[in-house]
């Protein structure tokens, strides 16, 4: 058990790293009063939203905590709710630094983009390594408590990702909300630039980075690595390739040196010099692939007695680095693709989206053959053609492997709303045009980051509910997926429906919130002409109420179908139908997340590289058609898309947790008919 106390230390070392680096932060002085008044607008929002999402979320974690507690066991109840503080803590946390390090990244900005992208990195580092360091130390923690119990410890996963789930659909609801109408309006309508701060909308849509895009984000993350690293651990346990329990001490401490490697990327980031913030950011990133990848050879001979384990990581790090490049092609204005979606606006809004959906759709193809030769690598190399469970276990490695230097990538995403808040704070505060140059391209290269975050999530969400399924299957004594059992078929069509219900629902709450987000706009503008001449001050509160309600009230059917749906079928139609179900959903999950992710990211970019001058600029009628498919992509790519693959992993993870009750009592449907 001393590796569990050193990878719990680690986490305690990440967690003093990232308050020294938001004190670092909050220290300087911003001297300009008037972007400390509009940087406190965002904070106040902030803050308020989530007192009120976490007053609701208490609700669900009592009940929840309850119905463990009578059905399965105390302990496994008391996992779920260290899970659940835990994954509200990594958002809090995060987003807490980031209302304050958006406004100096704005200030530095007037230095130059190196000190720009110091703080907003420097913001983004803070949520990062809280995300694993919460991570890395709940699990140790547990593990030690309950000697490696794997049933109880699951429990920690399962309230990881219900309070993500929550996190991501309010936080995306709210921010797109916000994004849409003030886009709509202001830019569309008004034809004024973005966060100009006589939109009334504008304060809304800043809050709105922070909550869904920040707190929501890294909700998500904590939620994928502590789901990849429990995967790991309950199919390590099974194994009997060594005579302890190495196959699950390996994962965990492949993740201590991940935290540490994420720190020493970060601190490069810190302090590089360059022109180019997107090449800064991959450089710290490799540096910490490579770190994780000489340290995972070392800990796979030590724990395994070969090297078949680091085969198994690596594979899941060479495919998530792959996927990331790959998304940077698709999302990236330095590509054909984002500008193909330029060049198409010339001719309106319909050839715009036409585009961006052609581009979506295109972009799952090599992400899908990229994540099946990383399952086929880790399945083999762990000899899964002769121990199909020593091949499953591979492929959990894979995905921890893909997850190990999740404190670089939870930085590196995190940047990107810190970057456009500065953007938004420099126009609001009338700063010079050269700020807002700096800002720009900072936020330019903050949409490719926050793309390629969400597609290291997706993958590693694909091989983590493969394992997380397996051990699924190995708990209710299941061989055989049979596709000619009608249960298991009927499992299979509805899991692969629920992902598209899932998105029409969030879909359906940005475009409902949205429209009272415009009817408002226009009243004010209609009401108060003083607005526009510059002489009266716009009705900020009254917009971020709009996105407070909508956000809170839209998120609770979403997020109660994700646990009900897979529990409903598996008590109704039992074990086999459920296990159809959850194929099902990850097969249609994974390419909707793919999609819709990478369409969003291309048509944002294609707006921005307009914006820069190319095809007429900005106000031109390709400025306007690229507005209008980026406001289709916002809920694409920042709302339905990254729910997805918690989605996915909450359903496997709520079988896996309630998988002896499904064993012994599911059915219930079946036994009426005997």
């Amino acid at each position: 058990m001393n590796f569990l106390f050193l990878t719990g230390l680690v986490g305690i070392i990440a967690l003093m790293f990232s308050f020294l680096t938001g004190r670092w932060i909050i220290k300087k002085q911003v001297t300009n009063q008037k972007l400390n008044e509009i940087s406190s607008y965002i904070e106040q929002g902030a803050m308020a939203f989530l007192r009120k999402e976490y007053r609701y979320l208490t609700v669900f974690i009592v009940v929840v905590f309850v119905t463990i507690s009578l059905f399965l066991s105390i302990k496994t109840a008391i996992c779920f709710l260290i899970g659940a503080i835990f994954s509200i803590l990594s958002g809090f946390f995060g987003m807490k630094v980031a209302v304050k390090a958006n406004v100096r990244t704005a200030e530095g900005a007037k230095e130059g983009i190196n000190k720009a992208l110091s703080f907003a990195f420097s913001g983004g580092s803070v949520m990062g390594l809280s995300v694993v360091g919460l991570g890395i130390l709940g699990i140790s923690i547990l593990s030690i408590i309950f000697n490696l119990n794997s049933e109880y410890i699951t429990g920690f996963g399962l309230g990881a990702s219900s309070i993500a789930l929550f996190a991501r659909v309010g936080g995306g609801i709210y921010t797109k909300a916000a994004d849409v109408g003030a886009d709509l309006v202001g830019k569309v309508e008004a034809g004024i630039p973005e966060d100009d701060p006589r939109n009334p909308a504008v304060i809304a849509d800043n809050v709105g980075d922070n909550v869904g895009d920040v707190a929501g984000m890294g909700a998500d993350l904590f939620e994928s690595y502590v789901g990849s690293i429990i995967s790991a651990i309950t199919l390590g346990l099974t194994l009997k390739i060594t005579s302890g329990n190495e196959e699950a001490l390996y994962p965990i401490m492949l993740c201590g040196v991940g935290v540490l490697a994420s720190i020493i990327g970060s601190l490069t980031i810190r302090y590089s010099k360059g022109d180019n913030p997107q090449k800064v950011l991959n450089r710290g990133t490799y540096i910490a692939s490579v770190i994780i990848i000489i340290f995972a050879v070392v800990l796979s001979k030590y724990f395994l007695g070969d090297y078949k384990g680091f085969i198994a990581v690596l594979s899941g790090l060479v495919v998530g680095i792959a996927i990331g490049k790959v998304t940077e092609i698709y999302t990236s204005s330095d590509y054909k693709s984002v500008k193909e979606i330029a060049n198409e606006s010339k001719t309106g809004a319909a050839t715009n989206i036409i585009a961006g959906l052609s581009v979506g759709m295109k972009s799952t193809v090599i992400p899908i053959i990229l994540i099946s030769i990383g399952i086929l690598v880790a399945y083999f190399s762990m000899g899964g053609n002769t121990s199909p469970m020593n091949g499953l276990y591979g492929i959990a490695l894979s995905a921890v492997g893909m997850l190990s230097n999740t404190g670089i990538v939870v930085a590196v995403d995190a940047y990107g709303p810190i970057a456009d808040n500065a953007g938004g704070i420099a126009e609001m505060g009338a700063m010079d045009k050269s700020v807002r140059k700096v800002t720009d391209k900072l936020d330019s290269v903050g949409n490719t980051t926050a793309a390629i975050g969400k597609g290291f999530a997706i993958g590693s969400a694909a091989l983590t509910a493969l394992a997380l399924f397996a051990s699924y299957a190995e708990t209710v004594d299941i061989k055989v997926i049979d596709l000619l059992n009608p249960l298991t078929l009927v499992g299979l069509l509805i899991g692969g429906m629920i992902p598209f219900l899932f998105a029409a629902l969030t879909m359906e709450a940005v475009g409902k919130a949205a429209v009272k987000m415009v009817e408002e706009v226009r009243r004010q503008f209609r009401e108060k002409p003083g607005i526009m001449a510059g002489t009266e001050e716009p009705d900020y509160s009254t917009c971020v109420e709009i996105s407070t309600e909508a956000a809170l009230k839209k998120m609770i059917l979403p997020g109660i179908l994700a646990i009900v749906i897979p529990l409903g079928i598996g008590m109704l139609l039992g074990k086999d139908a459920l296990a159809g179900l959850l194929c099902g959903a990850v097969s249609t999950g994974v390419l909707v997340a793919i999609l819709m992710a990478n369409a969003g990211g291309a048509w944002d970019n294609a707006k921005k590289y307009i914006e820069g001058g190319e095809l007429g600029g900005k106000g031109s009628e390709s400025h306007k058609a690229a507005v209008t498919g980026d406001t289709v992509g916002d809920p694409f790519k920042d709302t339905s898309g990254p729910s997805m693959n918690i989605l996915i992993k909450l359903m496997t993870i709520v079988s896996l947790v309630f998988a002896p009750l499904i064993a012994e009592y599911g059915g219930l449907l079946l036994n009426l008919f005997k």
